[in-house]
């Protein structure tokens, strides 16, 4: 299965819940400004996934200039030049756990409840049944109950919790939480018919 067919749609234009007419695309190159911003404006809680700091101009820049959608694909949700979500899928280049892609997704605070995590989510999943993977997982601190609930009513569900078990950087502990989907074949996908 081809990335480039799966990414044929894009740019994508969508319409919000509230009607706000949006875009939705992969990341570009000279989008480390914006995205920059989009990650200081989510609260700190739900961009624990961030390995780095997000006040780190570098970071961006060098996400944007090194961008490799065979192994992380970041699809923005986008009001003009405003970042109002990101979902990314990560891919294994190979192991025992290749056929498995992981999701990340984040909204920004002015586009709550408008069902912009849930119209990225649902692309990232198409992408992924284009490229061939079974299953995908994200990962949550358990105080997240809103996300985690909007994974649930996109198919995902719950693979285990462990409490108290990953720390913030003001050192407090939360559960931590696996969602799984299956991404069950379809014909159109898998060359059957």
């Amino acid at each position: 299965m081809s990335l480039d067919y799966a990414l044929e749609r894009f740019p994508l234009k969508v319409k919000l819940r509230d009607g706000t007419d949006c875009v939705m695309r992969p990341l570009e190159k000279g989008d480390a400004v914006k995205l920059q911003k989009f990650f200081l404006a989510v609260p700190e809680p739900e961009r624990l996934f961030v390995k780095k700091a997000v006040s780190d101009r570098t970071l961006f820049q060098e996400w944007c200039r090194k961008r490799d959608f065979e192994l992380n694909l970041p699809l923005l949700l986008l009001q003009g030049q405003k970042v109002g979500g990101e979902a990314t899928l990560h891919q294994r280049a190979g192991g025992w756990k290749r056929h498995i892609g992981v999701v990340t997704v984040l909204t920004h605070p002015d586009f709550r409840n408008k069902d912009v995590a849930k119209m990225l989510v649902n692309e990232i999943v198409q992408i992924a049944r284009h490229l061939g993977l079974r299953r995908l997982e994200c990962e949550f601190i358990g105080q997240r109950k809103v996300a985690i609930r909007a994974m649930e009513q996109l198919g995902f569900r719950e693979l285990y919790r462990l409490p108290d078990y990953v720390m913030d950087m003001q050192s407090r502990l939360h559960d931590f939480v696996v969602m799984a989907k299956e991404l069950r074949a379809e014909e159109e996908f898998t060359g059957v018919g």
